[in-house]
């Protein structure tokens, strides 16, 4: 498998930097991707908790032909499991690479797959797509999948 880009790593590392551990917020990581989404002309929409702590999202690059209806559902989550306890020989929210692998909590699962997509969402709306692609993130995976089902009423 090839490496990822210098744009990508650069975003991996931003991602992973966010402190998203599932009984905290994930609202600056989700602010930080509707920049990058805005940046590139994509309109998201925040979907929040109860309590407006946390936020799924969910966006669009419509198709050549303006269409959003199908396509293809680019989904990932938010939040990462806690460290509490868990020895680690670098710190979690700092990205390290080491041997050629990067080190840091969320970089396996999913945030290196999310940044991926950022870089490559201007690729995507540069193209004439025959379906448009959506981008769903929720938050909440790790203890159950709790902000999918807002994600998917919403959808």
């Amino acid at each position: 498998m090839p490496a990822p880009s210098d744009a990508a790593m650069e975003e991996i590392r931003t991602l992973v930097a966010f402190d998203t551990t599932s009984r905290d917020s994930n609202l600056d990581l989700v602010a930080h991707v509707e920049r990058r989404l805005d940046a590139l002309g994509i309109a998201s929409t925040r979907i929040p908790n109860a309590e407006g702590t946390k936020a799924n999202l969910l966006a669009t690059i419509p198709a050549a032909d303006g269409s959003t209806d199908g396509g293809i559902v680019l989904s990932a989550h938010t939040d990462v499991v806690p460290v509490d306890g868990q020895a680690w020989s670098s710190e979690p929210f700092a990205p390290e690479v080491r041997d050629g692998r990067l080190y840091a909590r969320g970089s396996a699962d999913m945030k290196s797959f999310l940044g991926v997509v950022l870089v490559q969402a201007a690729d995507m709306v540069a193209q004439p797509l025959a379906e448009p692609i959506h981008l769903a993130l929720s938050y909440d995976e790790e203890v159950g999948c709790v902000g999918a089902v807002d994600l998917v009423d919403e959808l």
